[in-house]
């Protein structure tokens, strides 16, 4: 019996990853921003069919997602039932669409340098993500750039 379940086991991570690849990511942004069309071609790259909504203001999508202001950036894409504030990795994404947490989503908060999206030749400031509950709180999911190691929970 263990046997047969090892054998299954690669079989349910496989189809846990095209999953989480084959929902759509709806994201919503302005259209002058270039960071956020940058971070698009990243998620595109990594394998997401990406729908985009260009809005004059995010502010109240982000809110009606339950992204609290002080986890706010410059759009918010929704994915699988998830709020994904800012510029997220396509990884990390993945990750929340596999282990499926209570939670209203993911965030990192502002512009980081060095973030998908927000390349800078030379420069790649430590960041992290930030997992979004719903009673208001957040907690790391997941610390990336810099010097630091990456840092997950």
């Amino acid at each position: 019996m263990t046997r047969k379940l090892s054998l299954f086991a690669p079989l349910a991570l496989i189809a846990c990853a095209q999953a989480a690849t084959a929902a759509t990511l709806d994201v919503i942004k302005t259209p002058t921003c270039g960071c956020c069309s940058a971070w698009v071609e990243r998620m595109k790259a990594a394998g997401f069919t990406v729908k985009v909504r260009d809005v004059e203001d995010t502010a109240p999508i982000a809110r009606a997602a339950g992204v609290p202001d002080t986890m706010r950036s410059c759009h918010t894409a929704r994915i699988g039932g998830y709020a994904i504030e800012g510029h997220v990795p396509a990884a990390d994404i993945r990750r929340l669409l596999a282990q499926k947490p209570k939670a209203i989503g993911l965030s990192v908060p502002g512009m980081v340098a060095g973030s998908p999206g927000m390349e800078v030749p030379g420069r790649s400031d430590r960041y992290r993500v930030m997992l979004l509950k719903a009673d208001g709180k957040h907690s790391v999911w997941a610390t990336h750039g810099g010097q630091a190691e990456v840092h997950r929970h």
